[in-house]
């Protein structure tokens, strides 16, 4: 699944940038919907701003995919989130210019899973 990011505020990319797209890939887009869900039974809109908070993370990771770290096996990157307790990890493949998202992971979960 390809995402439609809404631009940072006040980012911009210079001409010689590297542009890369993102693909959601099945298991974090289907993370993503189970938290969306789940936050939206606890309180309305929590969801859309878990849904915004992740979509801010991914701009900021298509504009400079290498800032986050790599913690996991297979060059994983992570990009904590500030307001949620999730983890986006993604795998960069410079060949095709995409950043793969691999899991959009809740902290509490077992890192042993990756």
């Amino acid at each position: 699944m390809q995402v439609k990011l809404h631009p940072v505020h006040g980012a911009k990319l210079s001409r010689s940038t590297k542009v890369f797209k993102i693909e959601l890939l099945a298991q974090a887009e289907g993370e993503l919907s189970e938290a969306y869900d789940w936050y939206e039974k606890q309180q309305t809109a929590l969801g859309n701003r878990l849904y915004n908070e992740v979509n801010h993370y991914l701009n900021l990771i298509e504009l400079n995919p290498y800032q986050f770290p790599v913690k996991y096996v297979e060059e994983l990157r992570s990009a904590s989130l500030n307001k949620f307790p999730f983890l986006i990890l993604y795998w960069i493949d410079e060949v095709n210019n995409t950043i793969f998202i691999v899991s959009i992971f809740h902290t509490s979960r077992n890192p042993k899973y990756f």
